[in-house]
C-alpha cells in the first residue's frame, strides 16, 4: 500500500483469525478478487487512474489490487465498488448464476431527463455486458438542447412507437416505429420528437457506459 492510501480509523483490514485460511488460500482469494476488479473495470472501459480517482486511492494501489498483490479494507472496496457502479457483494459473487428479474412497467427506475421526456433503466445492476433504457418523448421534446457523448461503446436506438429524429454529429435521421439506428457513443447525438404524438423508444448500449 502506498503512502497515498491512508486507512481511516475503523477502516482497518480484517486480520486472519486463528485457524483461518492459509497464506496460499489468502493469496488465491486476492488474485480472484483482483481478476474480478479488473474485469469489471475493463468492461466499463474506464482507466486505472479514473477509477482510482473516484475511489480516493492511488492508481498504483489499484493496480496492485488487480494483480492480487495487496489487501484492501472493506471501506476501500466499497469505494471502488461505488466507482464502478457495483455493490461490494458483486466483487465476491461474479460467478453466481444471474437470477431472472422481472421489472414491471410502473416500477422501472426513472433516470433524470430533459423536460417533456422520461427515461427508465431496464437492465439491472450490476450492469455487466450491456445497459438498456426505455424512453418517452412528448411532442417536441428532446434529450436536451446540446448533443452529448458518453463512454466508448456501441449504441442501438429503436423506435417503439411514434416518430423521432436522431441527430448524429449534426446529421439528422428521421425514424418511424420499428426503425432503428446504430452508432458509437463517442459521436455527439441527440433525439428530437418532431411529431405531434408521444414517441416511445429503446436504447441498448454495450458495454455499459455508466
Amino acid at each position: 500500500m502506498s503512502a497515498n492510501d491512508v486507512i481511516a480509523p475503523g477502516d482497518e483490514p480484517v486480520r486472519r483469525a486463528e485457524g483461518g485460511p492459509t497464506e496460499a488460500e489468502e493469496q488465491a482469494g486476492r488474485e480472484a478478487l483482483g481478476e474480478r476488479l479488473r474485469g469489471f473495470r475493463q468492461m466499463r472501459r474506464t482507466s486505472l487512474r479514473a477509477t482510482a480517482g473516484l475511489a480516493g486511492i492511488s492508481p498504483g494501489f489499484l493496480s496492485e489490487l488487480e494483480r492480487g498483490r495487496a489487501n484492501a479494507s472493506i471501506g476501500t472496496l466499497r469505494r471502488i465498488a461505488d466507482a464502478l457502479g457495483l455493490a461490494v457483494a458483486d466483487l465476491f459473487s461474479e460467478d453466481r448464476p444471474v437470477e431472472p428479474t422481472v421489472v414491471r412497467r410502473d416500477a422501472r427506475p426513472e433516470i433524470p431527463a430533459a423536460g417533456g421526456s422520461r427515461k427508465y433503466l431496464l437492465s439491472q445492476r450490476p450492469l455487466r455486458h450491456f445497459e438498456a433504457y426505455a424512453g418517452e418523448f412528448d411532442p417536441g421534446a428532446t434529450t436536451g438542447d446540446e448533443a452529448y457523448v458518453h463512454g466508448d461503446a456501441q449504441e442501438l436506438f429503436l423506435v417503439i412507437s411514434g416518430s423521432v429524429r436522431v441527430e448524429l454529429d449534426g446529421a439528422g435521421h428521421d425514424l418511424q416505429a420499428g426503425d432503428s439506428i446504430e452508432y458509437s457513443t463517442t459521436v455527439p447525438h441527440r433525439v428530437v420528437n418532431t411529431s405531434d404524438e408521444l414517441a416511445e423508444v429503446l436504447w441498448l448500449i454495450s458495454p455499459p457506459t455508466t
